[in-house]
């Protein structure tokens, strides 16, 4: 988490780790070209209007946070890893619009390397997906949506802290791969937008911006 705070005695974040969401953002423009290339390397075969697809599995989240400082020690916020849910409805053939939900998301925040503080979230987010038709196993998508990240049970020695809940854009980029006419394994990136205002005992500190991705591996079926 990355908070760009006013100064007080307490609380001072610093500037994202760049490095970090660099390498996040290169891998999630590799898998949008992946798709691209599988997408235009065979021809047309439509997922149809009507279809629902009902998808579990794990996903990775990892913040873009780093190099911080609060109460003078610089801050980190780990990742997490927990089981993702999907659910979409094909509105016309090749478009979708999808649900993602998951049990809550827990990341420990350390202070000059000792663990100081916890906070759990949710990030339940509605897109619209395009499936590229292709005729192989192999099924390309992209997508955008709506993000509302709910934060609670926050938890430090230092005060009341308090996490604003957080809406905003979401983009992602997947591949299907079916295992059988019903079937399929998918791998996919998200990226989150969230930006939360913080507050410790009452006080405004800053903002965060935490713009997370998300990498998912899932098993989807198609009814």
């Amino acid at each position: 988490m990355q908070i760009r705070a006013r100064r007080t005695p307490l609380c001072d974040f610093g500037h994202i780790n760049r490095t970090k969401g660099n390498n996040m953002t290169k891998k999630l423009a590799a898998l949008t070209l992946s798709t691209a290339l599988v997408a235009m390397a065979a021809p047309a075969f439509a997922q149809s209007q009507g279809d629902w697809t009902v998808g579990v599995g794990l996903g990775y989240l990892d913040p873009k946070s780093d190099n911080g400082t609060i109460a003078g020690a610089p801050a980190t916020i780990d990742a997490d890893t927990r089981p993702i849910f999907t659910a979409e409805y094909f509105i016309r053939d090749n478009l979708g619009i999808e649900l993602l939900a998951a049990t809550p998301f827990k990341h420990t925040i350390a202070l000059g390397g000792v663990d100081a503080a916890t906070v759990k979230h949710l990030p339940p987010t509605l897109s619209v997906n395009y499936h590229f038709p292709t005729n192989s196993a192999w099924k390309p998508y992209v997508g955008a949506g709506l993000n509302y990240t709910i934060f609670f049970d926050e938890q430090t020695a230092l005060g009341d802290l308090k996490v604003d809940d957080s809406f905003g854009v979401s983009l992602q980029a997947g591949l299907d791969y079916m295992v059988s006419d019903n079937g399929a394994v998918r791998l996919n990136v998200r990226w989150f937008d969230i930006d939360s205002d913080v507050s410790l005992n009452g006080t405004n500190i800053g903002t965060a911006e935490i713009d997370p991705f998300l990498v998912g591996v899932s098993y989807v079926h198609k009814f």
